[in-house]
C-alpha cells in the first residue's frame, strides 16, 4: 500500500491511497462468504455457493462492492497510521480507481490536528492561593454545620427574608383556575430567589392565615410564558434557629466530645482542602500559561461538533427542568445568547487543551496501567452513585474505555505541567508540590468537572 498526503489547509489533508489487489484478498474472501449466505441458488446450500457461480449469477461487481465496503475503512486506518496524521473528524472517502486484479485507489479528505510545537514549560511562574487557614475559614465551616442542624420554630409575626413559610399556591388566567398550576403545603425560604418572579416580594410581610395575589409569568406546564394571577395562602411562618456553639453541639454534629476538638478537626481538614486546591490551581494555571504561548488553528468540524454537543446538553437540561426557556435562563442568571457565546469560547479552549495535552502525553511517553484505569472507574462510579462493575461494563459495551484512558493520560500531562512550574502562593511563599503530595500521603486530588480535560507521577503523588 502506498499513501500520499496533500495538505489542503493547516487543519485538513487529502490522502491518496493505492492498494495492490493482493492486499484485498482477506476482504474479498469475506465478501464471497457474505454474498453466499445472502443468495439462494438451486442445488447449493446457503453459504456453500462457489465463487465462480456467484460471479456468473450475480456479477463480480457485487463482490467488489462488498469487498471495498469491508476493506477501505481498514485501509484508511492503516494509511493514517503510516503518514502520522491525527484525524479529528470522519473522513470523506471516494474510491477513484478500480483496476480489477491489479490495484484500487481511493482518496480520503479529513480534518486533522494541526502541526505545532509545544514551548518549553519548565519553570513557568505560577501563583496560587495561600493554604493558611484563618479563624474566619473555621467559622464559615462551623456556620455551615450549624445550618444543617438548625430547627424551625413557628413565629407570630410577618415573614421576612430567611424565614420559612408553608403555603398553598394556585394560578388563575382570566379568573379561571389552572389545575396543573397549583400546589399545597409548599415549604419555601423567603428571599431564596424563586424562578416565579414576584413571589419573594409578595411573601415579605405576610403572616399566617393571610392570602394575597400577584401577577407574574408562569414558568412551567402548558401555560408557560403566559401572564397569570398567582394566589398565595400562607399557612405558617417559621424562623430558623441555629444551635449554640458548645460541646453539646460538637457531640450532636460530630464524633468529637468538645467544641475545641471539632474546631481543630475542621481546621486540619480545611488545610488539607487548601493544599489540594493548590495542586489543582498549579496544574490549571500552568496549562493556561502554556496555552497563551501557542496559536493553534482549529478544525472547523471539530469546533462545530463541540459547540453542538454543548447546545444539545443545554436543550436536555431545559427539558428536564420543566421550566420555560425564559425561566430557565433567569434561574441561572444568564441569557441564551450569553450561553451560546460561552459555548464558542469553551469549545475552542477544550479542543486546544486536548491538542496540547496529547502532545505532552506523546513527548513524555505517558500511559495508563490497569490499576490506574480501575481507580478511575471506581472514582467515577462513586461520583455517579453506581457500582464500579456496572460502570466498567457500560464503558466496555459502549467502546468508551479508550476515552477513559485518554482522560487519564491528559490528567497526567497536566500533572507534568504543574510539577514543572515554579509555584508560589499569594503571600509570596514557595509552594513545594512534592511536599504537598507527601503530606497528603497519596490522597487523590479530585478536580471539579471541567470543559478541558508528569515526568511520570510518583506512586505517592495524588491524581488530578
Amino acid at each position: 500500500m502506498k499513501t500520499a498526503v496533500e495538505e489542503l489547509s493547516p487543519t485538513r489533508v487529502k490522502l491518496t491511497v493505492e492498494v495492490p489487489f493482493d492486499e484485498l484478498r482477506p476482504s474479498m474472501d469475506a465478501a464471497y462468504k457474505k454474498v453466499a449466505q445472502q443468495v439462494r441458488v438451486p442445488g447449493f446450500r446457503p453459504g456453500k455457493v462457489p465463487a465462480r457461480i456467484i460471479e456468473q449469477r450475480f456479477g463480480r461487481a457485487v463482490v467488489l462492492e462488498e469487498t471495498l465496503n469491508d476493506a477501505v475503512p481498514k485501509l484508511y486506518g492503516q494509511a493514517v497510521d503510516e503518514v502520522d496524521v491525527f484525524p479529528v473528524s470522519q473522513p470523506d472517502i471516494e474510491v477513484t480507481k478500480i483496476d480489477d486484479g491489479e490495484q484500487i485507489e481511493f482518496t480520503a479528505e479529513v480534518d486533522i490536528r494541526p502541526n505545532f510545537d509545544v514551548p518549553d514549560y519548565q519553570g513557568a511562574e505560577i501563583t496560587v492561593d495561600s493554604a493558611e487557614v484563618s479563624d474566619a475559614d473555621v467559622d464559615k465551616q462551623l456556620d455551615a454545620l450549624r445550618q444543617r442542624f438548625a430547627t424551625l420554630t413557628g413565629v407570630e409575626r410577618p415573614a421576612a427574608d430567611g424565614d420559612f413559610v408553608v403555603m398553598d399556591l394556585r394560578a388563575e388566567i382570566d379568573g379561571k383556575n389552572i389545575e396543573e398550576q397549583q400546589a399545597n403545603e409548599v415549604s419555601y425560604e423567603v428571599g431564596a430567589g424563586s424562578v416565579l418572579q414576584g413571589l419573594d416580594d409578595a411573601l415579605r410581610g405576610m403572616s399566617a392565615g393571610e392570602e394575597k395575589s400577584f401577577r407574574t409569568e408562569l414558568v412551567g406546564g402548558e401555560n408557560a410564558g403566559e401572564e397569570a394571577d398567582v394566589v398565595i395562602n400562607v399557612k405558617s411562618v417559621k424562623e430558623k434557629v441555629l444551635p449554640e456553639l458548645d460541646d453539646e453541639f460538637a457531640q450532636l454534629a460530630s464524633e468529637f466530645d468538645t467544641l475545641e476538638e471539632l474546631q481543630a478537626s475542621i481546621r486540619e481538614q480545611s488545610r488539607r482542602n487548601k493544599l489540594i486546591d493548590q495542586v489543582v490551581q498549579a496544574r490549571d494555571k500552568a496549562l493556561d500559561t502554556l496555552l497563551e504561548k501557542i496559536d493553534i488553528p482549529l478544525p472547523e468540524s471539530a469546533l462545530n461538533t463541540e459547540i453542538d454537543a454543548r447546545k444539545h446538553n443545554l436543550e436536555h437540561q431545559i427539558a428536564e427542568s420543566g421550566l420555560s426557556r425564559d425561566a430557565f435562563f433567569r434561574l441561572y442568571q444568564t441569557t441564551e445568547e450569553e450561553r451560546f457565546a460561552e459555548f464558542e469560547t469553551s469549545a475552542a479552549k477544550a479542543i486546544k487543551v486536548g491538542f496540547v495535552l496529547d502532545k505532552i502525553v506523546k513527548a513524555e511517553e505517558l500511559g495508563v496501567d490497569e490499576q490506574e484505569l480501575t481507580n478511575f472507574v471506581v472514582r467515577r462510579a462513586m461520583e455517579m452513585g453506581v457500582q464500579p462493575n456496572q460502570l466498567a461494563q457500560h464503558l466496555a459495551d459502549n467502546d468508551q474505555l479508550t476515552l477513559a484512558m485518554v482522560e487519564i493520560v491528559r490528567d497526567k500531562a497536566k500533572s507534568v505541567l504543574g510539577d514543572a512550574a515554579k509555584v508560589v502562593d499569594s503571600e509570596g511563599n514557595e509552594v513545594d508540590l512534592k511536599a504537598i503530595y507527601a503530606e497528603l500521603n497519596g490522597e487523590e486530588v479530585v478536580e471539579e468537572p471541567a470543559e478541558e480535560s508528569g515526568d511520570k507521577p510518583a506512586d505517592d503523588k495524588p491524581e488530578a
